[in-house]
């Protein structure tokens, strides 16, 4: 009968019922995250990679210019994550203070890109006419020609240097912002609520800034994350073959270049460097096609 009465009690069904409704939060929580695994991950592995070049000295605090002779070519191990090269500096605390060059070029290519690109996509897909057919026409030669080849000769134009690197794999990217953006101009343009905006008299550079521009700018923006990943592995392509940054500073291309000559002994030393690369080139895609998904919806 005492049994009955607690079941029965208000007290127990509130109880009952608050403990059905955690278990069920948890099921949609658990839910929701193994359906977006890959997307948690991919945030997880770039915020790291931005972390190590905001703060690389919280990640690894050694000096990545200095070594010990008497731990050259150390495995990687719990003393050195990433083993140590041929003069025994430790490759984790190299690659977290290398992040910093290398990801800060990434970033300036991207923005060269996005902005010049956006202005010539705008451009031709607002005025028309003879505008539109010449920029389209130099688009289409820039995209003709890989994009790592034109970044290869503009950087031997420009010389050496982490900031030359950037400006001609942001120029060699231009192309595909302006192509992208240039259709969405197109199919925006003749909205309905833009003609609504002319018609109302207002001035063609605000029905640009107010309608056309903040419409067309999603894909555009998922494109962006697309091209961080490619503009990583153009950024140390560029290193590997020895247009950054000079020796010793450290950055992720010249790492796998300066490890390339010991890999029969020293596996890590191009290994490591290059499936950190991959990791945060398969991140930023995974997140840029997330992004365009979104848009999409």
């Amino acid at each position: 009968m005492v049994d009955l009465l607690i079941r029965r009690s208000p007290v127990a069904e509130h109880t009952t019922t608050g403990t059905a409704v955690d278990t069920h939060r948890v099921a949609e929580a658990a839910r929701w995250v193994r359906a977006r695994l890959g997307l948690l991950a991919s945030l997880a592995v770039l915020a790291v990679a931005v972390g190590w070049a905001l703060a690389p000295s919280v990640f690894a605090s050694g000096d990545p210019l200095t070594g010990v002779p008497a731990e050259k070519f150390q495995p990687p191990g719990a003393a050195h994550w990433f083993g140590t090269d041929n003069l025994g500096r430790d490759l984790y605390t190299r690659m977290v203070h290398g992040a910093g060059l290398s990801l800060t070029a990434t970033l300036s290519a991207v923005a060269i890109a996005l902005v010049a690109g956006s202005l010539l996509g705008l451009l031709a897909g607002a005025a028309g006419g003879i505008v539109d057919t010449v920029i389209m026409r130099v688009v289409d030669v820039l995209l003709s020609i890989p994009a790592l080849l034109l970044s290869l000769a503009l950087v031997t134009a420009l010389g050496f240097g982490t900031r030359n690197v950037a400006i001609a794999v942001g120029v060699a990217l231009i192309a595909n912002f302006a192509r992208v953006l240039r259709s969405e101009v197109l199919r925006v343009r003749h909205a309905p609520y833009v003609e609504a905006a002319h018609a109302s008299g207002v001035r063609w550079y605000a029905v640009l800034a107010r309608h056309v521009l903040p419409n067309s700018v999603q894909p555009v923006l998922a494109l962006a994350a697309v091209e961080f990943g490619m503009a990583v592995l153009a950024v140390s392509s560029l290193s590997f073959l020895g247009y950054g940054t000079k020796p010793p500073t450290p950055e992720w291309g010249s790492l796998i270049s300066e490890g390339r000559n010991f890999l029969a002994s020293a596996w890590w030393l191009t290994t490591l460097p290059g499936l950190v690369i991959i990791a945060v080139v398969l991140s930023a895609q995974r997140l840029g096609r997330a992004a365009g998904r979104s848009g999409n919806r």
